[in-house]
């Protein structure tokens, strides 16, 4: 299986750079990890939230085969704890699938044809992110699930 996360724009802050980049390493002891990052969108000022939502949606969904499930995340999502992630990442692991695709979505969140195609949200907490830091965040924890999964000392560190 592959795991792919997704996001809108390119981070700016190098320190985050640096800190994705070592949890992208580390993943790949573990699985199959890419990292996608959709450009932001160029001449927004005369686009409505609702019209550049559907623009980044179209990006996404083109993104994706229908095969793939599809994760976002999103503050209305189901939150569990780094042990309960670890057992979701289990269940995928062992339900065959070839993708399991998480995405970060712009900042006005998704479209509702993203939403339509959408196989489940999580979200991370009840505090809001920036978009930036949400990608640490989610790896960091990724890398966390499988830890766990294998029994290692990193979660108790």
């Amino acid at each position: 299986m592959t795991i792919k996360l997704i996001a809108i724009g390119k981070t700016d802050n190098n320190n985050l750079q640096t800190l994705i980049a070592d949890y992208q390493k580390r993943l790949g002891h573990y699985i199959r990890f890419e990292f996608e990052i959709i450009p932001d969108l160029k001449k927004v000022k005369h686009l409505s939230e609702l019209q550049q939502k559907d623009k980044e949606g179209e990006l996404i969904l083109s993104k994706t085969q229908k095969s793939d499930v599809l994760i976002l995340l999103d503050e209305n999502g189901k939150q569990m704890d780094s042990v309960a992630f670890a057992n979701y990442l289990q269940k995928h692991l062992n339900s065959g699938i070839k993708n399991l695709i998480f995405v970060i979505g712009g900042p006005y969140g998704f479209s509702e044809a993203v939403y339509q195609r959408a196989n489940g949200k999580l979200g991370l907490s009840k505090m809001t992110f920036s978009h930036q830091m949400v990608r640490l965040f989610f790896i960091e924890q990724l890398y966390r699930g499988f830890t766990i999964l294998k029994n290692e000392p990193y979660h108790h560190r």
